[in-house]
């Protein structure tokens, strides 16, 4: 799970940036292919790379390390990351965190503002707790707060961002008497 990524190890769907320099480096971890080809063409290609996430991952609190190591989509996270896991056991060959392996200044977790998408970033940041909590504690591991509801208020240049159903029903008060159109 350390090492450089090469042919041999490519991982399904993932999109690197062209910077070699893990100082400037983003991963955006994103839900789903559908986001993948939107933030790919948001995105600087030169230094923000993409890994989608299929589906909800293993919930990694409780599960046995043989099982999470298994799963397809942690390990390719693992690879992607490239600082290894650090985990209290007695196999050496789990215990080889380097944190100077870490390809990317910043993880960010970028997930629907739904249920689902919650439910995956917890997944996403329990993975990360249990496996390389080093990363959390540093202060590499980021999440994307994207807003529920985009409105535009006549009179207004920009548009308001709701990222609650109570901050929507805040905005349409305050701007009851003019045209609002939200999504």
């Amino acid at each position: 799970l350390t090492g450089t990524i090469d042919i041999a190890n490519r991982v399904e769907k993932f999109v690197n940036c062209r910077s070699k320099d893990p100082n400037v480096r983003e991963l955006y971890i994103v839900e789903g292919d559908s986001a993948l080809g939107s933030c790919k063409q948001g995105r600087d290609s030169y230094f923000q790379a993409i890994m989608p996430v299929r589906g909800k991952i293993l919930n990694c609190l409780k599960a046995e390390y043989d099982k999470i190591f298994k799963n397809d989509i942690i390990v390719d996270l693992l690879k992607i990351l490239g600082c290894g896991v650090e985990i209290k056991t007695k196999s050496k060959e789990l215990q080889n965190f380097d944190i100077n392996n870490l390809r990317w200044n910043k993880i960010i977790i970028c997930t629907d503002a739904d249920v689902d998408g919650f439910q995956i970033r917890t997944l996403i940041l329990t993975m990360l707790y249990r496996l390389t909590p080093t990363l959390i504690e540093k202060g590499f591991v980021y999440i994307a707060e994207s807003p529920l509801y985009e409105i535009t208020v006549q009179g207004l240049e920009n548009p308001l961002f709701a990222y609650t159903d109570k901050d929507k029903d805040d905005i349409v008060e305050k701007y009851k008497n003019k045209k609002l159109c939200y999504c």
